[in-house]
């Protein structure tokens, strides 16, 4: 179980009229707090040269995963000349649902991509969003990021079999933790790998990183799924214990065995998009995929897939189309598993 999923009809009809009202809110907010970038961002969107001038739309406040994105892609394409005036615009709300909403409103507009990944994928599930990535252009997904198995360095679980057998014996009792949604599929995913019941589990969500590494430090949490990136200080200090590396196959640079190499099959990547709005001619979308592609051929993008330990995955067209498809359904299952 997680500490707040819903139970029953009604605690299921009042969680659902919760979240339309933190959907609500969440979009006030975004225009209370965003309408002057968002002007801006719409008047630049009109021009029809996309190398005179873009808006990069970061879904989420400033200082976080999609923000750092769209940073690194403004100084790659202003640094290299690729567009005259690059501007970002953060529009937070509801997993990045207000802006996903926001840009597919701009239909004909090409000069404007929305940053998104994996979790925004989610968040148009879990929220059960007006708008989805169907409503928008897909151009390319770019990177990935990989989640990574951690309990403290002080826990009795040498191995990821150690953890999950402890897990299996008794699924309330080891208790869970992870920054964000995207985490709680990876555990979701590795306990149905385990033959665990996702809805038996404790998953205890935290708000980042930071907060889900100090609630295993403290004994609030036993395990924990989160970024690679993010725990990366905490292993190399010796405060906490990596158990494994969560992606397909080894990664160069990364001397940490795969949860698939252990058994377990889980794979869920934190992939990062961009998307352009609805409606545009072919000669349009190529473009703006041509201009995608050169941002990320820069020597400013290449420093920081390092800063950010990011994994080059570049998948456009036809392939890009697929992936999602198949990465739509993929989540939507695991959500359904968790009894969301």
């Amino acid at each position: 179980m997680t500490t707040d999923a819903p139970h029953g009809d009604a605690q299921g009809g009042r969680s659902r009229r919760r979240l339309a009202a933190r959907i609500a809110g969440g979009a006030i907010a975004a225009a209370a707090i965003g309408v002057a970038g968002w002007g801006s961002a719409t008047s630049a969107a009109t021009g029809s040269d996309i190398h005179a001038s873009m808006t990069i739309v970061a879904p989420a406040a400033a200082g976080g995963g999609w923000d750092g994105v769209a940073r690194e892609l403004q100084q790659a394409q202003k640094a290299n000349g690729l567009v005259n005036t690059v501007q970002v615009v953060n529009m937070p709300g509801a997993g990045g649902t207000i802006a996903l909403g926001n840009v597919a409103t701009l239909a004909g507009q090409p000069g404007t991509m929305l940053v998104g990944g994996t979790g925004l994928l989610a968040a148009t599930i879990q929220f059960g969003s007006a708008a989805t990535l169907d409503d928008v252009t897909p151009l390319a997904v770019m990177v990935e990021e990989y989640d990574v198995i951690v309990v403290p360095a002080d826990s009795p679980h040498e191995t990821l079999d150690d953890l999950v057998e402890a897990w299996r014996a008794d699924p309330g009792a080891v208790p869970w933790t992870g920054g964000g949604s995207f985490d709680q599929l990876v555990v979701t995913d590795l306990a149905l790998a385990a033959g665990i019941d996702p809805v038996d589990t404790t998953y205890i969500s935290s708000d980042g990183g930071g907060e889900a590494i100090q609630a295993l430090l403290n004994g609030t949490a036993q395990a924990a799924a989160g970024g690679y990136p993010d725990n990366i200080d905490q292993i190399e200090s010796g405060r906490l214990r990596a158990l494994a590396l969560v992606a397909a196959e080894p990664v160069e640079g990364i001397d940490l065995p795969t949860a698939a190499e252990q058994g377990y099959d889980v794979t869920l990547t934190n992939w990062r998009s961009l998307s352009a709005p609805p409606g545009l001619e072919e000669d349009e979308v190529a473009a703006l995929r041509e201009l995608v592609l050169e941002s990320i051929a820069t020597p400013q993008w290449a420093d920081a897939m390092e800063r950010y330990r990011w994994t080059e995955r570049v998948i456009t067209g036809d392939e890009l189309d697929r992936f999602l498809a198949d990465e739509h359904e993929r989540i939507e299952r695991l959500y359904e598993e968790m009894g969301l």
